[in-house]
């Protein structure tokens, strides 16, 4: 169960957190950010892919974007150079494939698995990391009718003509994957297949944290998805940490609205508390 939970946060890329001290937040995705010499701004927590008859792009959501002038994501997504940089950082090292990395109980539960939700086998992905088998297998259980808040968002700030921009690379993002040894990564998906009434379970309890805007609980709930601090860390501390500086120099000279993933927004290194931290004030948006 352990690591069936940290598989799903990995898919999910809502990087999340272990027990912290009790700081409530309102319940609230959207919050703006004051003082301190920066223009007014907003940050905003993602949900990267949902069931559409979940999703829900509130007003107080548009009306922030609207009033911004510069959008900023965990990633560059409108960089021309976006989808081949994914690619190259997606790929197993020059001479090896997922294959060595299971067994033949493995391969084939997996390979049946896909064959079965999208009607294509292992083999079409056997030379791109586990990353990117994780992402399929819960596209799979997901099924087709998905929707993406980034994708939304990215599409009103080009109507809008409002430039976008990224807090980290994507050599940076997949690089905090790398750190997890790809036979485990495997493992985690075996398991993820195996106990998938368990992870619909877990799946369905953090969508309901989001769709409540209950920040703190979403944090609290994701509680045991890494097995260790370290690695917890790396997937959400040390992300948070790098970003206070980066809002504080965006929102300098220009208000902007800043999308990143929700779990990246509660407890106590979470970004609205590092922004408090900082010495912005930090209020949330509430209708």
């Amino acid at each position: 169960m352990k690591n069936l939970r940290n598989t799903l946060a990995l898919v999910l890329l809502l990087v999340t957190v272990f027990n912290v001290k009790a700081q409530q937040n309102d319940n609230s995705l959207l919050w703006k950010v004051e003082g301190k010499g920066i223009k007014t701004s907003y940050v905003f927590g993602t949900f990267h892919m949902i069931p559409k008859e979940s999703f829900i792009l509130k007003d107080k959501v548009k009306n922030a974007l609207a009033i911004s002038e510069l959008m900023v994501l965990e990633l560059d997504m409108d960089d021309p150079s976006m989808q081949s940089e994914m690619m190259k950082h997606s790929a197993m090292p020059e001479g090896t494939t997922l294959v060595e990395y299971m067994d033949k109980d493995e391969y084939v539960l997996i390979d049946t698995y896909l064959k079965g939700k999208l009607g294509a086998g292992l083999d079409q992905f056997k030379t791109f990391k586990p990353l990117m088998v994780s992402s399929m297998v819960m596209m799979g259980y997901m099924g087709k009718d998905l929707a993406s808040y980034e994708a939304s968002l990215i599409a009103l700030a080009t109507a809008q003509q409002k430039e976008i921009k990224g807090l980290e690379t994507i050599e940076y993002q997949m690089g905090v994957f790398d750190k997890q040894p790809y036979d485990i990564q495997l493992d985690e998906v075996v398991k993820l297949l195996e106990e998938k009434d368990a992870m619909g379970n877990m799946f369905n309890e953090m969508i309901e944290h989001y769709t409540t805007e209950d920040i703190d609980g979403l944090y609290n709930y994701m509680d045991g998805y890494f097995t260790n601090e370290g690695q917890m860390d790396d997937m959400l501390h040390t992300r948070n940490a790098n970003w206070i500086p980066q809002i504080g120099s965006y929102s300098k000279d220009q208000s902007v609205f800043y999308g990143v993933g929700a779990g990246h927004l509660g407890g106590e290194k979470g970004v609205i508390n590092l922004l408090r931290e900082a010495g912005y004030k930090v209020s949330p948006v509430l209708d």
